[in-house]
């Protein structure tokens, strides 16, 4: 689900405990953790709310909002601005509201994970998951784009989509890709290669 900055800080500091959310079915797991601007979030209860009248302003608090009334706005079905298709009820939200109790589980794992430095086996790993990456009708990127951000770091990432003639969301799509895998480091503007992503390009070079 989708989790914001501030509600992630929220809950990495203990103000925030829960998260509620209107679904056709609950779409997270108790014990499932998700990554968030603010490090691992882990879901340890869901629960359906049957009257959302009942919801008391400390119960909206804890979710991070200023009241009840406000998280019952929040809540309201929205409206649909086209006619659904048969079955579909996404647009309107979702039939229930459930309440989603949460807990801050650590640190983002690749925060680590970047700063560690391959070793030989590891290098060849990398190499074989960006290789699988590569396998699409437009041919191999995962190269072109790390060595870009390597020669081009905290530039904008706009001037690598028109460099790249390619469309800018699902470019950025393909860099959180590298990310993951710890090869890059965000910001508010631009990238740069983590000390992992310079250790592998340094071993493509040499190959």
């Amino acid at each position: 689900m989708l989790i914001s900055k501030v509600v992630a800080e929220g809950i990495r500091d203990g103000r925030i405990t829960a998260q509620y959310r209107r679904w056709d079915a609950p779409r997270v797991k108790v014990g499932g953790t998700q990554l968030t601007p603010a490090g691992l979030v882990r879901f340890t209860r869901v629960a359906r709310v049957p009257d959302l009248e009942k919801i008391s302003d400390r119960s909206a608090r804890s979710a991070g909002m200023s009241d009840a009334a406000a998280l019952r706005r929040a809540l309201a079905p929205r409206a649909r601005t086209t006619e659904p298709r048969p079955g579909d009820r996404r647009a309107r939200g979702g039939e229930t509201v459930y309440r989603i109790s949460v807990e801050w589980a650590g640190e983002d794992p690749r925060l680590a994970l970047r700063d560690t430095i391959p070793g030989d086996a590891e290098l060849a790993d990398i190499a074989a998951r960006l290789e699988r990456l590569d396998r699409r009708p437009t041919g191999p990127w995962t190269r072109d784009i790390l060595t870009w951000i390597r020669d081009h770091p905290h530039v904008v990432s706009k001037e690598l989509a028109v460099q790249r003639e390619v469309e800018l969301l699902p470019m950025k799509v393909d860099i959180r890709k590298l990310k993951a895998l710890g090869l890059t480091i965000s910001h508010d503007v631009g990238y740069e290669l983590s000390p992992r992503g310079a250790a592998y390009l340094s071993w493509l070079d040499r190959r």
